[in-house]
């Protein structure tokens, strides 16, 4: 068996802006398994806010066995994004060496297309507003907010969209005053979820504070070791596989987080369709599915995965599983 990283870049369609800071394309790092004439395929997103950069990743990668099982690979490896790619290549090697689907290894009922939110960046409400007038029909949108003047921002974004599902993401940017400031705003204009309002680390402050509308965790939630310092603070877990290390954690999670009450949302860093592929499995029945990375891109992966009015459908197995 042997392992191969290779970087590849994408550039996006328009620039994304959060509140940390914009790009315009995406990095990412593929990896490949091969077994004999049988390859696997995975992909990761290193990302800053969590100490990663492509080097760290590649680096990680580098220091695995050749041989190594997917079983070993939890202990060998934290959570993150090089955990994540390999995990998700073993699971498409063994996929394609089986001749059954992932979802068939995993035990896992046959998937279907999920709705999907779109993502608006964070911008000047007018170019806001004018964004969620061009994605109105959209059946579910996803704000990118995180300064203290957001309200222009959301009351510009109910304007384009009067119709759409709307949900904020905060990206850390609040204090524990401007969303209490904000949250009679929040439902007053159909905001269905709040995403990580205060930053990982300070969100005690939840505690005991009125949550009118549901709010999810996600860089304070990243692995089933999370779950505990979640409590009375947090409705909703959101997952990405770049956090959890790929899609045996995931699967993982899911069940843990389900079974103490939390709410599901299955997430993504801005990746291709090979990075959402095994996600897709993960978000059958969340809450929210928020898988829309492909859709931010200028171009994409050959085989990508099809969006469509039901949402986006899980992957072929020319691209994953």
């Amino acid at each position: 068996m042997s392992i191969t990283v290779t970087r590849d870049v994408f550039p996006l369609a328009e620039a994304f802006t959060i509140s940390r800071g914009s790009r315009t394309e995406a990095q990412v790092l593929t990896v490949q398994i091969r077994r004999g004439h049988v390859t696997g395929w995975g992909e990761c997103v290193p990302y800053a806010r969590y100490g990663e950069t492509l080097e760290s990743v590649e680096a990680e990668i580098a220091g695995l066995p050749e041989d190594i099982s997917r079983r070993d690979l939890q202990a060998a490896l934290p959570a993150g994004a090089a955990r994540n790619a390999v995990d998700c290549a073993l699971w498409d090697l063994e996929a394609k060496a089986s001749g059954l689907r992932v979802w068939e290894l995993a035990g896992l009922p046959v998937p279907g297309p999920e709705v999907t939110a779109y993502t608006l960046s964070l911008d000047t409400p007018e170019r806001m507003e004018a964004s969620a007038r061009k994605h109105a029909a959209r059946p579910l949108l996803k704000i990118k907010l995180g300064t203290p003047d957001d309200m222009p921002r959301l009351e510009a974004v109910r304007r384009g969209a009067p119709d759409a599902r709307i949900i904020v993401d905060a990206n850390e940017g609040w204090s524990a005053a401007v969303y209490a400031d904000l949250a009679p705003h929040l439902v007053r204009l159909g905001v269905s979820l709040v995403e990580q309002p205060l930053p990982a680390g300070e969100d005690e402050a939840l505690i005991g504070l009125d949550r009118p509308v549901p709010v999810c965790a996600d860089e304070s939630c990243h692995d089933r070791a999370s779950l505990p310092g979640l409590k009375g603070k947090y409705d909703v877990v959101n997952i990405k596989l770049d956090k959890t290390g790929g899609l045996t954690e995931a699967l993982a999670l899911r069940e843990a987080a389900l079974s103490e009450g939390y709410g599901l949302m299955v997430g993504c860093m801005v990746g291709s369709s090979l990075a959402m592929a095994p996600a897709v499995l993960v978000a059958q029945g969340a809450r929210i599915t928020d898988l829309d990375g492909p859709l931010l891109l200028a171009g994409d992966r050959r085989s990508p995965l099809v969006f469509d009015d039901r949402g986006v459908h899980p992957p072929e197995p020319v691209l994953w599983g």
